[in-house]
C-alpha cells in the first residue's frame, strides 16, 4: 500500500522514524550494559574455578565473557528498542512528512 498525503494527495512521502532511532540507541546501550554485567557476574564464578585449575587463562576468559556479553546484549537491546520505536512512530507520532506540501501526519490517521 502506497501512503498518500491526506492534504495534497502526493505520493512523495518521507518517514522520520525518530522513535525507532532513539529506541534503538537506548536499547543498544542498556542491552550492552546489562549483557556485560550478566557476563561479568557469571565470569566471577569461572574466574574462581579457573584460578584453581589454570591461573593463566582465567583473566582472558573474564574479558572475553564481558565483551561477548556486551555484544549480544547490545544486539538484543537494539532490536527490542527499534521494534518499540516502530510502534510509537506508527501509532503515536506524526511520522510521515509530505515532500510536496510539508504536511506531517500519522499513517494511522489516513
Amino acid at each position: 500500500m502506497t501512503i498518500q498525503c491526506p492534504k495534497c494527495h502526493s505520493k512523495s512521502i518521507d518517514t522520520q522514524d525518530y522513535a525507532k532511532k532513539v529506541g534503538g540507541t537506548i536499547g543498544t546501550v542498556a542491552g550492552a550494559a546489562s549483557g556485560m554485567a550478566g557476563a561479568l557476574s557469571g565470569a566471577e564464578v569461572g574466574l574462581i574455578a579457573g584460578t584453581v585449575l589454570d591461573p593463566g587463562d582465567s583473566v582472558l576468559g573474564v574479558i572475553a565473557c564481558a565483551v561477548l556479553g556486551g555484544l549480544l546484549g547490545g544486539v538484543a537491546g537494539c532490536t527490542m528498542g527499534a521494534k518499540l520505536g516502530e510502534v510509537v512512530d506508527s501509532n503515536i507520532l506524526d511520522n510521515c512528512r509530505c515532500l510536496s506540501c510539508g504536511y506531517r501526519f500519522s499513517p494511522q490517521s489516513i
